[in-house]
């Protein structure tokens, strides 16, 4: 059948794996909400083959989110924009914004141009994982959480693990200043480098985007920022910092990156393991740091 037909396309990124549907079908994107457990309000990001698509689902541009689609793009950005007359409310949470990104991904590039191909204009794609919990970043995680809930037509394709692992920046390009409502990989620094423009905090109101909610990214066990564990507490720090006595080292990070990279997988094994508590020391600093600890944060929440 296919994604031109309705069916769901679990698929790797640089970031995470999403559960992909047609952007313009409205029942395979109503189908992917019920999946994923997600609620109707929370919007999803639709990812897109090339530059060419974003006139479909955007209108009215700043000159700085063109400067950062052409540096940044395929990667783990994505732009907030005014939406076009093509897009469905079902897509934004009845939102006038929507969110699109080209993935950095061999084999997620490959479906989206295959796609184009068939008449498709992009896939929607949220974590592919039931909401709130953690975001898989092997195939296997999302066959664990979703099999149950996938049809014979849908497929789950294994890219191998995401090379960045925690999800794309998000950046709201809808005022005269970008503003980051969800950090990444791609930085304010990498930002305000790229355009000359200072990023601005968000303040008042700003749009719903993916991953917002205060609790998100969570596994069963509790999770609890600290220095020290208690045995047979899961740990989670980098490798300079020493296992406390009795508990079980989760995942020891030799840098940002790898704490990136290393994070949600080391939450899963924990819940694997089943232990009923999970300690994390943050680590410090900003850049890439700063989208750990956001997630850290909210799986803590």
């Amino acid at each position: 059948m296919g994604l031109k037909y309705g069916a769901l396309v679990a698929f790797p990124t640089e970031t995470v794996y999403g559960l992909g549907a047609d952007a313009e079908n409205e029942a395979a994107i109503n189908r992917m909400y019920q999946v994923k457990n997600r609620p109707k309000d929370h919007p999803v990001i639709v990812h897109i083959a090339d530059l060419d698509d974003v006139e479909f689902w955007a209108e009215d541009l700043p000159d700085y989110a063109i400067e950062l689609m052409r540096e940044f793009w395929p990667g783990p950005m994505t732009l907030l924009l005014h939406r076009s007359a093509n897009v469905g409310n079902f897509l934004t949470g009845n939102q006038e914004v929507i969110g699109i990104r080209i993935p950095n991904h061999a084999l997620a590039l490959t479906l989206l141009s295959e796609f184009k191909k068939v008449g498709g204009h992009g896939i929607a794609a949220p974590s592919a994982n039931r909401y709130g919990a953690v975001s898989p970043t092997i195939a296997s995680a999302v066959e664990m959480e979703l099999k149950p809930y996938l049809h014979s037509d849908d497929l789950i394709l294994d890219g191998g693990p995401c090379l960045v692992g925690v999800e794309s920046t998000i950046i709201d390009c809808t005022t005269n200043n970008p503003r980051i409502l969800r950090p990444g990989a791609i930085t304010k620094e990498m930002i305000e480098a790229s355009t000359g423009i200072s990023v601005q905090t968000p303040e008042g109101e700003f749009a719903r985007v993916s991953g917002s909610n205060e609790k998100h990214y969570a596994p069963k066990a509790k999770v609890e920022i600290a220095t020290t564990a208690n045995p047979n507490d899961g740990f989670i720090a980098l490798k300079e910092i020493a296992t406390p006595v009795g508990a079980v080292r989760l995942a020891q990070p030799v840098s940002l990156e790898d704490y990136a990279r290393q994070l949600y997988s080391a939450l899963r094994k924990g819940d694997d393991l089943g232990l009923n508590k999970i300690v994390i020391v943050p680590p410090d600093g900003d850049g890439l740091a700063i989208a750990i600890r956001d997630r850290i944060n909210r799986a803590a929440s």
